[in-house]
């Protein structure tokens, strides 16, 4: 980037920029219940276009001061274009900055008005890229009493299986999603959201919402909320608005973050004893599962040792690697990349779960997992003893893999 190019961009960066604001609408009772913030430049110049100051603040390793100062600005009107009366933003957050400079964000965020609630969008591609960050991130985010909004889903399907481990109190469904309601694609993307959003509690949102025919193909996808020109194309200003604050309200995953699947096992559960030659398929039954799923889940499997993980097992999990979004290998001694296309992770002799066997699939559709605790035996490997858990309780299998993501 020439100098001349970094200069003009401080001084958008200094007073330069603004925002537009775009309505959410109760899709059943026609109610503004929110509004998202949308970054613009100074006008008839090339910084007008959001892409334009993206594209230049990467270049020039200025993002989080982009993202610092997109905040404070949107903060501020939120606090005077809502006149006192309190009122829902929904602000956009680059990967980056939710992963790398968190702190740039929390900073704004707690200089923000009292009456102001928060809600912080990120794009789904930000999960696959680092999910245990992107996690970490979030519930930074919700301690700070931030909802979480997950953007453009839809984009790619495969990444539907990481919408129960994020776990967002808002759901956006891609605009391209609108336009191809027959598709059986969209169909697949459809249900699925709808089953998480149902299990959940989650709002579910349509974005490009321009026609009431359009409006109608929204309520055919399971909207809550709707987007788009049909009711505004972004102001200086704040319309008149209903405050619906439990609809938009963070709920953090919590300390399932720190714990072991096994130690998530509450009272009443059934523990039975097996050795690990009976249980071994089982653990596979669960992979063939993962392999079979119309949506494509993630899986995440805990080997105690790295002794454990052998060349049968590279071979299997090579498969499920080339196959699903997302595949994790926990243990003593596991490498960074145990298989290919595999995501290892090493635990500490003195972790609980490095005595223990877990395999965990969890998808839009699909949930289950088997929880074993090592009984110390040893004799030969395949006799060893385990009490274990098999589990298809989602709520369960959830915490299992958030537990599990805690060691990323």
């Amino acid at each position: 980037m020439k100098v001349a190019d970094a200069l003009s961009l401080d001084e958008v960066l200094r007073d330069g920029l603004h925002c537009v604001y775009q309505p959410f609408i109760d899709v059943d009772s026609g109610a503004v219940l929110a509004f998202e913030a949308l970054l613009r430049g100074p006008a008839d110049t090339a910084w007008q276009s959001p892409m334009a100051l993206l594209d230049a603040a990467r270049q020039a390793d200025r993002l989080a001061d982009l993202e610092r100062a997109s905040l404070r600005a949107s903060l501020a009107d939120a606090a005077a274009f809502s006149q006192g009366r309190p009122v829902t933003l929904f602000v956009n957050l680059e990967p980056s900055t939710l992963t790398q400079r968190l702190d740039v964000v929390l900073d704004a965020l707690a200089d923000r008005a009292p009456h102001v609630q928060v809600v912080v969008e990120i794009t789904e591609r930000a999960l696959a890229e680092d999910l245990a960050a992107v996690l970490c991130g979030a519930e930074q985010l919700r301690a700070a009493g931030c909802a979480i909004a997950l953007d453009d889903v839809g984009v790619h399907p495969e990444s539907l299986a990481f919408i129960p481990l994020l776990r967002p109190e808002v759901v956006k469904l891609d605009l391209k999603l609108l336009r191809t309601v027959k598709d059986p694609l969209t169909v697949t993307v459809a249900g699925a959201v709808r089953a998480y959003a149902e299990q959940a509690g989650a709002e579910v949102v349509a974005e490009g919402i321009e026609t009431p025919e359009d409006l109608t193909r929204a309520l055919v996808l399971g909207a809550t909320l709707g987007q788009g020109w049909l009711w505004s194309r972004g102001e200086r200003r704040f319309t008149p608005s209903t405050f619906r604050p439990e609809r938009f309200a963070a709920r953090p995953i919590g300390s399932t973050l720190r714990t072991t699947p096994y130690g998530l096992i509450g009272a009443g559960r059934h523990i039975r004893h097996a050795p690990k030659h009976l249980l071994v398929p089982v653990s596979k039954t669960l992979e063939l599962m993962a392999l079979q799923a119309a949506v494509p889940p993630v899986l995440f499997a805990a080997f105690e040792h790295v002794r454990f993980f052998r060349p049968s097992t590279t071979r299997r999990f090579t498969e499920l690697a080339a196959k699903l979004p997302f595949v994790a290998a926990l243990g003593v001694d596991m490498s960074a990349q145990p298989a290919p296309g595999v995501r290892g992770a090493t635990l500490h002799p003195q972790d609980p779960l490095a005595t223990e066997w877990t395999v965990v699939v969890l998808g839009a559709h699909t949930a289950a997992a088997l929880m074993a605790r090592d009984l110390g035996d040893t004799g030969p490997d395949p006799d060893r003893q385990f009490e274990f858990v098999v589990t298809y309780d989602r709520a369960l299998v959830t915490s299992a893999a958030h537990a599990m993501i805690g060691r990323l």
